[in-house]
């Protein structure tokens, strides 16, 4: 058997994905047929022209405009479908994908039908090859109280197969031992704990969700580059890190890491951060609002240094990470190394 070539191989492999924002897979097509059935006539190149941004704030904006156009539970049906054969595509057999329950609550959404409409276009992606499971998102500039209603439809919803909670939004609005009482909650209803944490923000962010709220993954994380004792403290705790290198570039967040307003993708920490034994996932984040693919962020690892067989423990680990039963990630690892076998890796 002729080797592939790194990026083939990769693509090849199964794959998870686990931090992945169901609104930011909306292609600019998507957003221009979501605008016109509702009235609003829009082109793709102007949707392109909202997908560019100078910060992480003008990101968050465009992030609202395009959930403006998500209303009636067909809406987010469409996305979720379309998500899953992008999926698909890429050979990505898991995925945890967040949704963004505290935008459907500030808006007096119908949270129950809008998220039984995802999970059931969900489930018609599994009869295709790709499992989903669902994160409910709070946004962090909205407070604890608002939290703690995206939490208690968590709990409510759990059945549908929503494994966690997060906070995403932004980071640096409301310390994270605010929060605390909401974490407390998720965990007392069986509940996964996550927050986005160290993308634009420093160590201590990462501290503070670790030690107050107890999380169990971190969402970015890349702000631990500048604290080699908890880069230690991560490793030795095993707490997974979810890496998003193209949207850390677009965000302005690898810029304002490095204190360098130039910043490009060959200045992110991944290789660094995996070098120092930190358990690594790759993730596209918003990957429609981004320019990218989980193809991509794979491609961008061989482009940052990270060697073939270092990519391959990066994808494997999407699997020990995911927030399921030990047996189904056994399951799903042993499908993931027999076809690491098969094209001999």
């Amino acid at each position: 058997m002729t080797p592939l070539e790194p990026q083939a191989a990769l693509r090849a492999l199964p794959k998870a994905e686990l931090h992945l924002h169901l609104e930011g897979t909306i292609e600019p097509a998507t957003v221009v047929e979501l605008a016109a059935r509702h009235g609003v006539t829009l082109s793709e190149a102007e949707t392109v022209e909202r997908y560019r941004y100078a910060d992480f704030r003008g990101f968050l904006d465009a992030f609202k405009w395009v959930t403006s156009f998500l209303r009636e539970p067909a809406d987010f049906a469409l996305i979720t479908r379309r998500m899953a054969e992008k999926l698909i595509s890429q050979n990505v057999v898991y995925a945890e994908v967040f949704v963004a329950v505290g935008i459907l609550l500030l808006r007096r959404q119908d949270v129950e039908a809008n998220f039984r409409a995802i999970h059931d276009a969900g489930e018609e992606a599994r009869k295709n090859g790709v499992r989903l499971r669902w994160v409910f998102d709070a946004t962090r500039q909205f407070g604890p109280d608002a939290a703690m209603e995206v939490a208690r439809w968590a709990a409510r919803l759990k059945a549908y197969d929503v494994v966690a909670f997060g906070i995403g939004g932004d980071e640096l609005s409301v310390p994270a031992k605010e929060f605390r009482a909401v974490y407390d909650y998720v965990a007392g209803q069986g509940l996964h704990r996550h927050i986005h944490a160290g993308e634009v923000g420093g160590p201590q962010s990462v501290r503070d969700a670790i030690n107050f709220l107890e999380v169990e993954r971190i969402g970015h994380g890349i702000g631990v580059m500048h604290d080699p004792s908890l880069i230690e403290s991560l490793v030795s705790a095993q707490v997974p890190l979810e890496i998003c290198p193209t949207s850390n570039l677009f965000t302005g967040a690898l810029a304002r890491q490095r204190n360098n307003p130039g910043a490009q993708l060959e200045d992110h920490p991944l290789r660094e951060l995996y070098r120092r034994g930190l358990l690594i996932t790759l993730a596209s984040d918003d990957p429609a609002m981004f320019h990218t693919s989980l193809d991509a962020e794979y491609a961008a690892g061989l482009r940052l240094g990270l060697t073939l067989d270092e990519m391959v423990h990066i994808a494997a680990w999407g699997f020990v990470a995911a927030f399921l039963p030990s047996e189904e990630k056994t399951a799903l690892l042993h499908a993931f190394h027999s076809q690491r076998e098969a094209l001999g890796l």
